[in-house]
Order: C-alpha cells, then structure tokens, then sequence
C-alpha cells in the first residue's frame, strides 16, 4: 500500500513539474516578447541557397510545394532548388513534369532520386547536401507553402552574425479552419510557436528547429556532424548538436511559413508519435552531452532536458491511471491530493490562451477548442506512449510519413485518397484504457474520493473521443461512395468526424 501511495505520489509531482514548465515559458514569453532581433545587414550581395525539400509519395502537394519554392523573390543565379524525392508512385512523375516547367522559365530546379530511403528523410537531407552548392540550406516539408520573400526574411540575419547557425520560422496553416480538428491541432501548435520558442529562445535557453521552414548555415551542419538517423527527430538532434558546439539560433515569430496540417486523426497520431519516440531518442543520445557541458548554464541544461523529455509526460499520465484503481481498492489508503497536479495543468491552456491573443484580432472566439484539444491531448497517451517505449528501447525507426490531401480552408477532401489511414492498433489500447478510468471513476465515485473523480472523468472522455473520432473517421470512408462523402458526413457526424 505504502509503495503505491509513493509511486503515485511521484508520478503526480513528475507530472506537475512539466506543468510547472509551461508557467515559465509563458513568463519568459510575456517578458522577452517585445525584444527586438539585432538589426539585419543590408547592402551586401545575397549568398547561394540550396533550397531541399524532401519527399516520399506526395501526389496530392508535390506540385503545389515546387511551385512555392519556384516563386521565391531571390535571385536566380544565387538559388538553387533540390526536390529530394524517394517516392515509389506518381509523385515522381508530376515532380519531374513540374520542374521542367520552372526550369523553363529559367529556375534551377532539380528532382534529385537515390537508389534507397536509407536513413529516410535525413539520409535524404545528406544525400542532397553532398550535391549542393549553396552556402546556406532551406528546408521545407511537402505540405508548407512559403511566401515568396521568405529567404529576403531570414538569410540576412545570417549575414549580420557569423555564430547564427539556424534559423527557425513560425508555422502557420493553409487549412487550419477545415475541421475542429485541424483548429485544434493549429491552435497546439501556436502554442509551442508563439510562446514557447519564442519564451526560450529570447531568454537564451535552447531552442529546436521544427524540421521544415527553417534556413541553416551549412558550415554549421558540417562542423557538428550533420545529419544523423539514430533518431527519429533529426531536426531537434542536430539543433541541440549545434548549440552544444557553439552556434547561436534564431527564432523568427514575425516571418511564417503555410502548411497544411493533418485533417485525419490516425495521422495527426502518427505523427504525434514519430516526434515521441523521436525526442526520447534524442534525449538518450543527448543527455550526458548537456549535463557535462562546461559552457551552460544550469537553467539552460534543466529546461533543456524538460525539453527533451517533455513526451514522458504522456506515459506518465497513462501509468497515473494504471496506479489510480488499486489505491482506491485499498480500504484506508489516501491517496496524494491531485489539486497541485490540477494547478499546474493550467499552465498549457495558459499557452494557448495567450497564442491565440497574439496572433488573432479574434482570439476569445477561438477558445472554443480548448476543450477539444484538452481530449485529445490526453487521448492520445496511449499512441504516445508506446512510441515513448520504442524510443527508450532502440536507436532510429521507420519514418512513418505523415499523409498530406492538398486541403486550404475548407476546401478539399480526403477519405477517398489511397494516403488516408485506417484504425491502428492504438485503438485497442485507448478502448481498454476508458473503460478502465470509468472503473476507476466509479470506484472513487462510491469510496467519495471527489478528488480522484475529475481526473478519471477526464480520462474516460479523452481516451473515448480519440477512439471514437479515429473509428468514425474510418467508418466514413469505408462505408460510403466519394462522390457522396461529404453531404453524408455532414448530416451524419457533423463537426465531430473531422469536417
């Protein structure tokens, strides 16, 4: 009895102290927000860019990301286009069709192809780099549509500091009103690319670069060793990487780069959980690096690995469940008070909050989906968790793509895509998991443990809704012909399917 109450005790003050980390980046946000970049360079002849974006079957946007890199305002002699394809469909042929197009107009635009995916998408970055010609590197997902002033917008910063290595942009999105989810997933992200990059990077903590709308110096990638595949994400390992060396990051709030974010739930846990399972690994190949380092300091180092190993969070929520029924078994047994836990849980919807105040005119209105995104982010505990355990247990992975259908708005479909994806066996998991904190609930619910309840409640919702969502997305497409899928979604599910 006495072990559970402790191991219960430890999973809830672990749990806040992640809380506790959302309050001090948005205090660093709220303080260093109005800190003005060094001013830019001006006047001095533009560098050579390689510009890669890599790629592994994207029929639906291949097209539509060339065209936005094609149209970047930079010179012509100075840019240099590498579409880094390792697909096995179509997309190879509407990429080389695309590209001769803007090579026609007079773009260096290249479809580059290897002979394997060895290393995915960072063996594909490398492959490129050891082509390329230019002396800085842009990087761009499928899905991102960047502004033509992008490189005018960041290269210059390079140019006034000779130690910036990096430099990050704010994401924002093409299709960010197309469902509740994507409203949801978009306001998650502001979250992190409004006040949490923004909170670390002007108070000098270290930063993360997002893997796509980001521009490096390509000295600074070879000095630290490149681009290396032992984890799954291979932007936050080589950012760490060159901090850890000396270089200097910079994060841009003000300049920021369209992308299309994912409007199927099975892919938005997909790719929650390539980024878990690809952070743990990083933070096994970094810790002793970090701790031993003689130049940070030790702020930089604790919420560096805060940082890190921010997805534990998710397997130490499902083990604070696990934990939860057995204490209420036991006749006499008080539990830990979860009112500091539920404290400290207000420090990301605080994030949020203050994201959306940033960014939108309308910002109160948006607040309707915080809801939702407190159901889903605790719903898909379980998909992370098990990614969480891959990551503790083996280097790199297979880098499972997130699918992308060419939505912006409202407009577009993609249940009838060969991309979507169908119930994965997270399914299982997260049905056992709600019944087992319904249990749980109606346990403390009858031994009067109202404390406990509220949790247990939220749980049996979050782990429902993503369950429900993922089967009724699935059950749409399966069920029902394309040429009537959306009129029947509507009237059948509403906002909940994900339209």
């Amino acid at each position: 009895m006495t072990v559970l109450v402790l191991v219960h005790a430890i999973l809830a003050l672990w749990l806040a102290l992640y809380g506790l980390n959302t309050f001090i980046l948005a205090f660093l946000y709220l303080r260093f927000r109005k800190t003005s970049p060094s001013p830019l360079v001006e006047d001095i002849p533009l560098p050579m860019v390689t510009v890669q974006v890599p790629l592994y079957n994207e029929r639906h946007v291949v097209e539509r990301v060339i065209d936005s890199v094609a149209n970047f305002d930079y010179p012509r002699d100075r840019l240099e286009i590498q579409i880094l394809d390792d697909s096995s469909d179509d997309t190879t042929r509407l990429a080389r069709a695309r590209a001769d197009l803007h090579r026609q107009r007079g773009v260096n635009v290249q479809v580059l192809r290897r002979d394997d995916r060895r290393g995915f998408k960072a063996g594909a970055l490398t492959w490129g780099l050891s082509r390329a010609q230019g002396e800085f590197v842009t990087v761009f997902d499928a899905d991102f549509c960047p502004r033509p002033d992008f490189l005018r917008q960041t290269i210059p910063h390079f140019l006034a500091n000779p130690s910036l290595g990096m430099v990050q942009t704010r994401w924002s999105y093409l299709n960010a009103d197309y469902s509740p989810l994507t409203k949801t997933q978009a306001m998650m992200l502001d979250g992190h690319f409004v006040v949490e990059q923004t909170g670390r990077n002007r108070s000098g903590l270290l930063m993360s670069f997002n893997g796509s709308g980001g521009v490096w110096r390509r000295r600074c990638i070879e000095e630290v060793g490149g681009w290396q595949a032992d984890t799954l994400c291979e932007d936050l390992d080589l950012s760490y990487r060159a901090q850890l060396a000396g270089w200097q990051c910079r994060y841009l709030p003000a300049v920021d780069a369209p992308a299309e974010v994912p409007p199927q739930i099975a892919a938005f846990k997909r790719q929650q959980s390539r980024w878990a399972q690809g952070s743990v690994q990083a933070l096994r190949k970094l810790l002793g690096p970090i701790l031993r380092s003689r130049d940070l300091r030790w702020e930089q180092k604790v919420m560096g690995l805060l940082h890190l190993s921010n997805y534990l969070a998710h397997a130490l929520m499902v083990l604070l469940l696990l934990v939860s029924l057995p204490i209420l078994l036991i006749p006499d047994c008080s539990p830990i008070s979860m009112a500091g836990l539920g404290l400290m849980c207000m420090g990301p919807p605080l994030v949020y909050v203050l994201s959306q105040k940033a960014l939108y005119p309308d910002w109160m209105r948006r607040l309707w989906a915080l809801p939702l995104l407190a159901l889903i982010g605790v719903g898909m505990a379980w998909s992370n968790t098990r990614a969480v355990w891959r990551g503790l247990t083996r280097w790199g992975g297979t880098f499972e793509r997130t699918p992308k259908f060419q939505l912006e708005g409202r407009n577009g479909q993609w249940a009838s895509s060969r991309y979507r994806l169908p119930v994965d066996s997270d399914f299982v998991g997260e049905v056992i998991l709600m019944l087992y904190a319904l249990a749980a609930a109606a346990v403390a619910y009858v031994t009067r443990q109202r404390g406990m309840l509220s949790f247990l409640l939220l749980y049996a919702a979050a782990f429902g809704t993503v369950a429900g969502l993922d089967v009724a997305q699935a059950l749409t497409w399966r069920r029902l012909k394309p040429d009537v899928l959306l009129e029947k979604v509507k009237r059948w599910a509403g906002k909940w399917v994900g339209w």
